[in-house]
């Protein structure tokens, strides 16, 4: 850890658990306790109880609970190291750090105030300067006020080639870290120039607030219409979302976040009262954006252009969203029209039905499926199901595909068990069947039986692990485990294990398992990504059974038991805090 036990002790001891919860959700003081609506679940009632002398929180309604430093991480999607300087930062506490981390972290807010003091320099040019009347003329077409640039610190590049570089100098920034943050790049005559040039500015914040880099839309002139900062070490395009910094708390809130297309249409939702939408910054939606996104809720709604590249977008989220735990939805817009132009021309109300009425992506996918067919002909109509069949063949749901079944016969007229026919051939007519039906399995059973695929190929790298029975929950996949364990752990790496000797002809579930994953073609998972997956899964089983045993324990009967409990509750927690700072 970078930071020392006493300092971490400071900030914790310095830190007002119920003042960080009131600006979050609401709280309720009665006497010495404190109740309050739980962030991480619906509920009207207060269910979230607060100890204000211990820094302590938990739910009695969804079993959530923790310290300061979890709250932060619970609500702002943040790894320990970056809640701790943050509460630090609050509480007016100077951190000791390594020196190895803090190299790392120096250079990290080298970079981040190069890319704050660019924010302020372009914000105060959009206000003040002459050369920027045509940027704020722009602004008040789409009916942005001095409010909207000051609260969304909107600014201008300048139409020089070095405008910005002397300003920075000028304060002290070296070259080293105005390129390393994107700001500038290297000329042919090995000087460095600005990157951004006659542009609309829009700065992006990752999710602590820190200023990263720029969304820059052309004003006039050639040159592409918007042009994003380039990857640098603070600015990673697939794990940022524009606007999160400011919507994660309603997003928490709600339970609900929105993924728009533009900048421009984060800030109509802002304008709106709607501040729950964000959007990707010059890349099509990902799987990390989606992981980004779960930390904060678990329904996510697409609102994208009601065209067809709108649709695509919505169509390339589908691959990510089947099998996964999002309830991943698509509103519907009207056509031709984005949330910005629905916004600045009154149609607040309309926006907010589609977001209220959205639809499941998957269903989403069906329908636009359907649409390609001609449903008076039947040829037509077999080629419809069976194209609708292998959309719903992915959901991991037997009663979910059953009732997407149903749609698709209403919409096809293809009687109901034709439909399921060719859904059931489509899910087993694959070029290797599995040998084993175990039905829809979770992430956790997933994610055990890509470990054993790893063991079967012998990887060299879970060989470096510390692979035991303790972390399978699946009673097949223990079983399948202790078969293969034995066989690795007997030979050098590398080398493949004799699963003929050790199974032969058995017919045992976990001997037809094992058979199964030795002949799958697919290639092997990270070993790394794997392994981080596995523990943090048995983590969070054993935080699950110890908050059940709090849930039914008598705290006024034991006192120090339930102490205790709560107490190695803390600690597991802290240990899937230390897992999830790692990735």
């Amino acid at each position: 850890m970078a930071y020392s036990r006493e300092d971490i002790d400071r900030v914790r001891e310095r830190t007002d658990l119920v003042e960080l919860a009131s600006e979050v959700t609401r709280v309720k003081r009665s006497g010495r306790s404190v109740m309050a609506v739980c962030p991480f679940h619906s509920e009207k009632t207060p269910s979230l109880s607060i100890d204000p002398a211990r820094g302590l929180f938990h739910c009695f309604g969804c079993g959530k609970s923790g310290d300061v430093f979890g709250w932060v991480q619970e609500t702002q999607g943040l790894g320990f190291s970056d809640a701790l300087e943050l509460l630090a930062r609050r509480a007016g506490v100077t951190l000791t750090r390594d020196p190895e981390a803090s190299k790392h972290r120096d250079r990290r807010e080298r970079l981040v105030d190069a890319v704050e003091r660019t924010v302020s320099f372009y914000n105060e040019r959009l206000r003040t300067a002459d050369d920027a009347g045509h940027a704020r003329s722009y602004l008040r077409s789409r009916g942005y006020d001095a409010d909207v640039v000051d609260r969304f610190h909107l600014g201008y590049a300048p139409d020089g080639w070095e405008v910005l570089v002397k300003h920075l100098r000028g304060a002290g920034v070296s070259d080293e870290a105005i390129t390393g943050a994107g700001l500038a790049s290297r000329s042919r005559r090995g000087g460095i120039v600005d990157r951004f040039r006659n542009r609309l500015m829009f700065p992006i914040y990752d999710v602590r607030g820190d200023a990263v880099g720029f969304g820059a839309r052309l004003l006039d002139g050639d040159g592409p219409k918007y042009l994003n900062s380039p990857e640098t070490p603070i600015y990673h395009k697939s794990r940022l979302l524009y606007g999160l910094n400011w919507a994660k708390s309603q997003i928490v809130r709600s339970d609900e976040s929105v993924v728009v297309e533009g900048y421009t249409d984060v800030i109509a939702f802002h304008l709106a009262e709607m501040p729950v939408a964000v959007a990707t910054c010059g890349t099509a939606l990902g799987e990390e954006h989606l992981d980004l996104l779960r930390r904060f809720s678990k329904r996510v709604v697409l609102a994208f252009d009601a065209d067809e590249a709108g649709a695509g977008a919505a169509e390339r989220g589908f691959e990510r969203s089947v099998p996964g735990d999002l309830d991943l939805r698509v509103a519907v817009l009207p056509e031709g029209r984005d949330p910005a132009d629905m916004v600045a021309e009154g149609d607040v109300d309309d926006l907010k039905t589609a977001i209220s009425s959205s639809m499941p992506l998957l269903q989403f996918r069906i329908e636009r499926e359907l649409a390609r067919f001609d449903m008076a002909e039947p040829e037509a109509r077999g080629r419809a199901v069976r194209a609708a069949a292998a959309l719903i063949s992915l959901h991991p749901d037997g009663v979910v595909r059953h009732e997407y079944a149903v749609l698709v016969s209403r919409q096809t007229g293809v009687d109901v068990n034709a439909v399921e026919s060719t859904l059931t051939g489509t899910r087993h007519g694959t070029e290797t069947p599995p040998a084993v039906d175990e039905g829809p399995l979770t992430g956790p059973q997933r994610t055990e039986r890509e470990v054993l695929r790893l063991l079967l190929a012998n990887d060299t790298v879970i060989r470096s692990y510390e692979v035991s029975l303790d972390l399978f929950s699946d009673p097949l996949n223990r079983a399948a485990f202790e078969i293969i364990m034995p066989l690795v752990e007997s030979i050098e790496p590398g080398m493949g294990p004799d699963l003929g000797a050790a199974i032969g002809s058995d017919d045992h579930s976990e001997s037809a398992l094992l058979r199964s994953l030795a002949m799958q073609q697919r290639p092997l998972a990270d070993a790394d990504d794997v392994m981080k997956r596995l523990k943090q899964e048995a983590v969070e089983r054993r935080i699950k059974v110890l908050e059940a045993d709090l849930d039914l324990f008598d705290a006024n009967a034991d006192p120090q038991g339930y102490s205790d409990r709560f107490e190695r509750l803390i600690a597991l927690q802290n240990e899937r805090r230390e897992l999830r700072s790692r990735e």
